[in-house]
């Protein structure tokens, strides 16, 4: 019955904000900057985290992309403030992908500010790895042992060894990308587990189908982009990336929703049926930009990111909290409501602008 009342809820307020969005078109480009603006100073005035806690890499990474597509001299002095107040340090785990995950919003800051004590921590932390003893390999066997790490170090590694001209960060990221890849990524269903404890095959949804969680592998999604973006184009491990990214895309689509969004539970939509605003943010960013970059088919794929966009904004409130967002986690099942918002699923947002803005 509570299943029922939230899906009914959830599907009366999307059918009022879709009203809400046609008249106010979601695809005119300043529509999409105030959003964003909106979205942004909103989750600014309402921290939840640490600065450099791994929910922040996503937020400011959209913070970021929200500054470089509106130009808001406000978000970047919120984001130079808020870091120069932690001396852009990150977390204390040099060896945990979730603790370097805010250095990508550093090494973007760096890139406009070219000052070296914005980095400096960041290359400290990850020239211990392969020296010091590494809690993460002896516990789990593999260094980013969960799926969502290939969104929190994958790009800080790109964009470090872009920086630095150092090779041997790509070099790093290759090695520890495919073990991932190797431990997690199911062949069949082109979706990868969220880590090796939802291999098992007893482990599955209530309709019979294996357990993957939506926004885990949006954060695989969002990070192949990210990673994507920084390599050179003769980099002989980048076909492997766009591959896998172009594998799970398709696979993506096809788990879309009638109302444009995707489930908790990407094989069992029906158990979790609120539409989910983090995961659906991080497919419509990755999508959006495939469309962009000319690496998916434009009449194939923009129809989905066009009807995802609008009942995404259906799910920002009016002073512009993102709503309908999954609580921290590792799988599908947390409920959530309208009320329910993270910084992630702010960032999510903020990233999928930035990408659906760019749409001819």
């Amino acid at each position: 019955m509570t299943k029922r009342i939230t899906f009914l809820t959830f599907i009366l307020i999307l059918l009022a904000n879709f009203t809400f969005a046609q008249s106010t078109d979601v695809f005119k480009k300043e529509n999409i900057k105030s959003v964003m603006l909106k979205t942004a100073k909103w989750q600014l005035n309402n921290p939840l985290h640490e600065t450099y806690d791994w929910t922040n890499g996503a937020f400011y990474a959209g913070v970021f992309a929200a500054y470089e597509t509106t130009k808001s001299d406000e978000l970047l002095n919120a984001m130079t403030q808020s870091f120069d107040k932690i001396n852009w340090q990150t977390g204390k785990r040099f060896d945990h992908a979730d603790d370097i995950a805010i250095s990508q919003a550093y090494i973007d800051l760096y890139r406009l500010k070219k000052d070296k004590r914005m980095i400096q921590p960041t290359i400290d932390a990850i020239k211990r790895i392969g020296v010091d003893k590494s809690n993460e390999v002896e516990k789990h066997g593999i260094i980013w042992w969960w799926c969502d790490a290939l969104f929190m170090a994958p790009p800080t590694f790109a964009k470090l060894a872009k920086e630095t001209k150092d090779k041997s960060y790509l070099e790093k990221n290759d090695k520890f990308f495919q073990e991932t890849y190797d431990l997690l990524y199911n062949k069949e269903e082109h979706l990868f587990a969220r880590d090796a404890s939802y291999l098992p095959e007893t482990k599955r949804e209530a309709n019979g189908k294996k357990i993957f969680w939506s926004r885990g592998n949006g954060w695989v999604m969002g990070g192949l982009v990210r990673l994507l973006k920084e390599l050179p184009k003769d980099y002989p491990k980048r076909t492997f990336y766009l591959n896998l990214y172009k594998e799970m895309a398709a696979k993506i689509l096809t788990l879309q929703q009638p109302d444009g969004l995707w489930r908790s539970s990407l094989l069992d939509p029906d158990s979790f049926p609120g539409g989910e605003a983090s995961g659906s943010g991080f497919y419509l960013y990755s999508l959006a930009w495939g469309i962009n970059n000319g690496h998916l088919d434009k009449n194939k794929y923009l129809p989905a990111v066009k009807k995802g966009w609008i009942s995404l904004n259906g799910l920002v409130t009016p002073e512009g909290k993102v709503g309908w967002c999954q609580p921290i986690g590792a799988d599908p099942r947390r409920n959530f409501t309208a009320e329910s918002w993270e910084v992630y699923g702010a960032g999510a947002f903020l990233l999928a602008g930035s990408e659906v803005i760019k749409l001819k």
